[in-house]
């Protein structure tokens, strides 16, 4: 399968609809015209059809699960694709999810429960965020790439189970072992076929052909006439770096086609910080809102840092990695912060049946 490509130029694209991006520049549902893209897609075409192990790697954002529908899509595995996000789910729950548990197993296992691997039979696992799986799950996940058996919780048979498994990760999987929380086994059975995304800001011209498409389909949900860029205002966006890849250009572009009140978005209609010039919370700024009595030390920088977390999670449209990245702090560590100040967002569940969907 060739990439089909428009000939105009970005810039010069006619007005069209979503569906006819995904006809004119995709690859299985994946919208792009770059160079570096095209070399993933070659990757993707070679492997899909095969049962080797893929490890997809890259930013948060970037469209690692999205690569995993793409190799599913091309695969013609008969059985489902299903995701399994293992840094959103606990490790006591994560075990069972994935292998499934016997009825009595452990404090209320009131029934037998089949795991994803079993549900994915015939078809393809797709394990997100695999570098957050636990030392002993670890060693599972190792067992049912060896023997192509799971083992239930609290039970001593093993399920025979024909999964191709996908796995990803925006972590150095190779670092992860030095530090020794990852198998050094588990990483070479993983990394048989690896597949590097480029993030957003590397795609070069991308940036405007994905601002157009998710602008038209964001117009279409809506049901509206499409809405149009100013050339000052995508000068803007292609000037962004985009730590929030994909994800948060797409998040911006809904919220710009919802709250657009005209057919035209203009550089007062940009968030500050796509502007560049965003407030800083400077010591000055701090003196101008102290009272003249003083206040509590502890109380004030509480509000900067829920000021500074809110930010991090508006820029990067509530991804906790990938704002945990820019504010330089463990994953976990926001996570708890944000829950502590209330400002957590309820987790994402992610749908066996999701749609493949364009990036």
């Amino acid at each position: 399968m060739q990439l089909n490509v428009v000939d105009q130029t970005t810039t010069d694209l006619p007005k069209v609809n979503s569906e006819s991006f995904l006809v004119n520049t995709s690859f299985a549902g994946i919208v792009s015209e770059c160079s570096k893209m095209n070399s993933v897609f070659a990757v993707i075409q070679k492997v899909a059809k095969t049962n080797s192990t893929v490890l997809v790697l890259g930013e948060s954002g970037t469209g690692k699960e999205l690569v995993a529908r793409a190799l599913h899509h091309l695969s013609g595995r008969k059985g489902k694709l299903v995701p399994v996000n293992c840094g959103a789910i606990p490790e006591e729950i994560l075990e069972s999810e994935l292998f499934g548990h016997e009825k009595g197993a452990f404090t209320g296992a009131v029934a037998n429960k089949v795991g994803r691997f079993q549900h994915a039979d015939g078809g393809t696992i797709f394990l997100d965020e695999i570098a957050e799986m636990s030392p002993k799950l670890q060693v599972k996940l190792l067992r049912v790439l060896q023997e192509k058996k799971v083992e239930p919780v609290g039970s001593t048979r093993s399920i025979p189970v024909d999964v191709r498994i996908v796995a990803a990760t925006n972590k150095d999987l190779r670092e992860e072992v030095k530090a020794g929380r990852f198998r050094e086994d588990l990483y070479y059975r993983l990394q048989v076929v690896p597949i590097s995304l480029p993030p957003l800001r590397a795609r070069g011209a991308d940036v405007a052909l994905l601002t157009d498409f998710f602008m038209a389909r964001a117009c279409e949900n809506l049901g509206i006439e499409t809405v149009e860029f100013s050339p000052e205002a995508r000068d803007k966006f292609n000037a962004y770096s985009w730590p929030g890849n994909v994800r948060e250009l797409e998040n911006l572009i809904e919220r710009l086609a919802i709250l657009a009140e005209g057919k035209q978005i203009n550089l007062q209609d940009l968030p500050d910080y796509i502007l560049g010039h965003q407030q800083d919370c400077t010591i000055l700024e701090i003196g101008e809102f102290m009272p003249d009595a003083g206040v509590s030390f502890n109380e004030l920088v509480d509000q900067f840092e829920s000021k500074l977390i809110t930010m991090a999670l508006d820029k990067t449209g509530w991804n906790k990695k990938a704002a945990a990245e820019l504010l330089n702090l463990n994953r976990t560590t926001l996570v708890e912060k944000i829950k502590k100040k209330g400002l957590a967002q309820e987790i994402e569940v992610v749908c066996d049946n999701d749609p493949i969907r364009p990036f």
